[in-house]
């Protein structure tokens, strides 16, 4: 079957192409009914109504009972609790907090930047920026280097290994990356501080990698060295796996990190992984946590055009920059149509913000408390959602036209123009659906230039028709990704229970107080990827959250990278607090 025949038969399950097609069964209501009954619903479900801490916010209930978004209440260790209050009692020291700095600032003054067009080969120089930075780790964590086992892996990967009293229980692996991304020398000036200065202010610590990730890196180890110096001893093990190219993907670092974990400890042979991700922040009047338990799937599209060259004192009607601008437009004028489907990350993201956030209209709320069965529900609070552009991004796939270029001459014509389109798949898509609908969506304009049509190897046109240029689709860079896998989040997945609980834990203790719900704990999706693509055998429960404050960090991957140093300090309570309660954890 060629291309284009494929394209014709999957046209009803493309993104973008037609609406989707409900897998539930549509309420036997008609819209105008449906308004009906909600109106109905808001004066009687007054019965289902409880009360929250924080002001008069209705607790909308299931048909069964259940709520929408239940909570896991804090998780404080308790086998290990005199620890945990020592350790608790220390950090709120100001001279644990100049200890921090220290920690956070000499890391962030070692630049260990990656660039996409660096040496494959890890024994070509420019990868040993990273040896300083492993000399700085052993000479600012003693008692971590004495008592873990190190392995080098690839040459700068780091695997840790802080071995356990009890080898039957499956270890705790944290995850987090050395590099960071390159600083631009354009853009040097425009620093308040010098980008590798890691000059603390007072408040916040300066600098590339402050954010993105050596405060998580750093995080695990200032956490890990001071429970070494509390005299405790893990009867579960903890596993630190540190890349070195996580802002190049990966290929390099997390990839042969994950070879060596899968021949030492075999497939699905840890309890849970955290990695970077997601943080906490304010949304609709309630400060929420949205551990990521997804990633988007890539693919980056190569569009590429081809046409005669000649004078430009003799111009075609179309040159080849200006058939890929036709294209281009093509993408712009008809972007991914976007759902919100039932159990994925959005979906469960979405019942959280409208059971527990005041800001939430009463109509929202509503529309989600009938959304799980109901079709007309879901496509109302589908549309009032997507209102907020970054929320419907999450959602579904997208496309982003990042890097174009084309002719050579101002009095040549462009023999050749190309453009690649940057795709973020959603859960519920693949890598293939994706290509069908970008061979789908340019099928005619190919045509109606009269180009012969070739997509990712197959030919979608005749080949040997006349042709007067060709249009080619092809991988740029690589082959992309699917979406990963999603990790369970309901009130019998047990470790995402508990990384709640820890997250409540140490946002309460850090502010030393004891409300049950001062932070919420969603489900959601990491905006980008990380190199955990490289651990989905390792574990069925990954979650990318790294308990950063939105509104204590600024510029992450851009200039002014800093974090206040309280936030940091939080950072290493947090780790703190899950090694602890994991530790004690009846997990397998």
């Amino acid at each position: 079957m060629s291309q284009a025949d494929l394209a014709k038969k999957k046209v009803d399950e493309l993104p973008g192409v037609h609406a989707r097609t409900f897998t539930t069964k549509l309420c036997k209501a008609k819209v105008i009914a449906f308004k009906i009954a909600l109106a109905v619903f808001a004066i009687s479900a007054s019965t289902y109504f409880v009360k929250r801490p924080f002001g008069d916010i209705p607790v909308s209930k299931l048909e069964d009972g259940s709520e929408l978004c239940p909570q896991a209440d804090a998780l404080v260790p308790e086998k290990n609790g005199g620890v945990w209050e020592s350790l608790g009692h220390t950090y709120s020291t100001e001279e644990f907090k100049a200890r921090a700095v220290d920690w956070l600032g000499g890391a962030v003054r070692i630049p260990t930047e990656t660039f996409d067009n660096m040496a494959q080969d890890v024994s070509e120089p420019v990868w040993e920026k990273f040896l300083p930075f492993h000399g700085y780790l052993k000479e600012s964590f003693p008692l971590l280097h004495s008592n873990l086992e190190l392995t080098t892996v690839n040459t700068y990967g780091l695997l840790y290994v802080w071995n356990g009293s009890d080898s039957a229980l499956k270890p705790l692996l944290l995850a987090a990356h050395q590099d960071v991304v390159p600083v631009l020398e354009t853009t040097i000036d425009e620093w308040q501080h010098p980008p590798f200065s890691g000059y603390f202010d007072g408040e916040k610590i300066w600098g590339r990698g402050s954010c993105d990730d050596k405060s998580g890196l750093i995080g695990i180890m200032s956490a890990i060295e001071s429970l070494l110096e509390s005299g405790f001893k893990p009867t579960r093990t903890v596993v630190i796996a540190s890349g070195f190219d996580e802002e190049v993907g990966g290929l390099r670092g997390a990839s042969s990190l994950a070879t060596e974990m899968l021949e030492r400890f075999g497939e699905n042979s840890f309890t849970m992984l955290v990695d970077e991700g997601s943080e906490y922040k304010e949304l609709y009047g309630r400060v929420t946590a949205v551990p990521g338990i997804g990633e988007k799937g890539s693919l980056n599209v190569q569009i590429k055009v081809t046409s005669p060259g000649g004078h430009s004192s003799l111009p075609p009607l179309h040159t080849s920059i200006g058939i890929l601008a036709e294209l281009l437009v093509q993408y712009e004028k008809h972007p991914f149509e976007v759902h919100l489907a039932r159990g994925s990350p959005t979906y469960r993201n979405a019942q959280c913000i409208a059971q527990h956030a005041p800001g939430v209209s009463s109509s929202l709320k509503e529309y989600m408390l009938r959304a799980e069965h109901c079709d007309g529900a879901l496509r109302a609070a589908e549309q009032e959602l997507f209102k907020n552009r970054a929320f419907m991004s999450t959602a579904g796939t997208t496309q982003a036209i990042d890097i174009v270029e084309g002719g050579v001459k101002v009095n040549a014509l462009p023999e050749q123009a190309w453009a690649i389109v940057n795709h973020r798949i959603s859960t519920e898509s693949s890598r293939a659906a994706t290509k069908v609908r970008d061979i789908k969506l340019l099928e005619s304009l190919a045509s109606d230039f009269n180009l012969s049509f070739t997509a990712f190897g197959t030919h979608v046109s005749d080949p040997e028709a006349p042709s007067y240029g060709t249009l080619t689709l092809s991988h740029a860079f690589n082959e992309g990704l699917d979406p990963a896998p999603v990790t369970p989040s309901g009130e019998d997945a047990a470790p995402f229970q508990l990384l709640s609980g820890t997250i409540k834990a140490t946002y309460n203790s850090h502010r030393n107080i004891s409300v049950s719900d001062a932070i919420i704990v969603s489900p959601g999706i990491a905006s980008g990827n990380t190199d955990t693509r490289f651990y989905w055998k390792l574990t069925d429960h990954i979650f990318r959250y790294g308990h950063i404050e939105r509104a204590r960090e600024s510029g992450a991957h851009t200039v002014n990278e800093a974090i206040s140093v309280d936030n940091f300090v939080e950072i290493i309570r947090y780790f703190t607090t899950l090694i602890l309660n994991v530790d004690e954890s009846s997990l397998p």
